[in-house]
């Protein structure tokens, strides 16, 4: 008998699956496996140079006299677009709701102590992402929900940047974020290509609330980043109902590889499915084939009413979101350091 595949049932229940890389190999085996996007951030790319497979490359760019900091984003910039190339026909068939790929704007903006002031960052997102966003057919361009990258997105959407909102941690950043977004898309001239994804994450969640809220029943305890991304996800769905886009405007449901050995690797991919998108590393996608299960859609059913108000009455959401926004924000910054200094040593020993 004939062992079910997990991806494809997963992507049957109204799932779209993307990646959580841009490594040209792996890209190619997930697309065969049934993915239709990914996203790039300073540690795939990071991951990919430390092969080797690139040093040519680099050696050439250094040649023509590029600096580390733009040697780094060239790179970015051709493995995402060849990553776009893989994932072009999904966006042809699909008119543009589906085949894209994530590019991640600079994250030493919000590092604490490179960052320049407020009004400087938000000039810096918008600048960048006209730069690295127009002329792209299959691409969106990442912005942290930031105080800064929030203040961006407004002019970036009304420019025609199709965006990801990442970082969402709470539903305050949601909120602002989608209105922002979508008075900017009122401004364009129309609305065929406009889209827009909201990148919760998740696994972070638990682990937050492993630390800081040890008090947590059983039933609740490794359930607040599902709920806190099911509701989320709600309240999108009610939010773009009558809107009139062409194109959907979707959840993306990120950080979904486990971060507790004693978790099932599917724990949050079989919670979540059933609509929107998935980003999942690279080994979450090889663990979920391998597993060979059937998925139903899940996506909108909720813990009983006793575990939401458990969550509710002890998860402080505004404490939540500063202490992970602090965590993620040092998370997207230093392995962009690590990424220039890597291309630094191989400058130097390729010379």
């Amino acid at each position: 008998m004939m062992r079910p595949m997990s991806l494809k049932s997963l992507i049957a229940t109204g799932t779209k699956l993307w990646l959580d890389s841009v490594d040209p190999a792996l890209v190619k085996t997930n697309f065969v496996l049934g993915a239709t996007g990914a996203t790039s951030n300073p540690i795939i790319i990071s991951d990919i140079l430390k092969t080797g497979s690139f040093d040519g490359r680099i050696a050439q760019l250094a040649a023509d006299g590029l600096d580390d900091a733009a040697i780094a984003w060239q790179l970015t910039n051709q493995l995402v677009s060849d990553a776009q190339e893989v994932f072009r026909p999904v966006w042809d068939a699909t008119r543009g709701n589906d085949g894209y790929v994530s590019f991640e704007l600079d994250p030493l903006l919000e590092d604490a102590q490179l960052a320049p002031p407020m009004a400087e960052r938000v000039r810096q997102y918008i600048a960048l992402g006209k730069k690295w966003g127009w002329g792209y057919m299959n691409r969106l361009i990442k912005v942290p929900a930031t105080e800064a990258g929030l203040a961006a997105l407004e002019e970036l959407a009304a420019a025609g940047v199709n965006l990801n909102v990442t970082l969402i941690f709470s539903e305050r950043q949601y909120r602002i974020a989608r209105e922002a977004v979508w008075r900017g898309a009122q401004r364009r001239l129309t609305l065929d290509r406009f889209k827009s994804v909201y990148s919760i994450f998740v696994s972070r969640v638990d682990v937050y609330t492993e630390k800081h809220l040890p008090q947590l029943s059983p039933a609740a305890q490794g359930q607040v980043g599902i709920v806190n991304a099911k509701r989320l996800w709600r309240l999108n769905q009610e939010f773009w109902r009558d809107k009139r886009c062409p194109l959907q405007q979707e959840i993306i449901f990120a950080s979904t590889g486990t971060k507790k050995p004693s978790d099932p690797p599917d724990k949050y991919v079989a919670a979540l499915a059933g609509s929107d998108i998935q980003t999942n590393p690279p080994a979450t996608n090889d663990a979920v084939e391998r597993l060979g299960k059937t998925y139903t859609r899940q996506v909108d059913q909720l813990p009983p009413p006793a575990v939401l108000a458990e969550i509710d009455r002890l998860v402080d959401q505004q404490k939540m979101e500063e202490t992970l926004m602090a965590e993620g924000k040092a998370k997207f910054a230093e392995p962009h350091k690590a990424l220039l200094q890597l291309i630094a040593a191989k400058r130097a020993a390729l010379q």
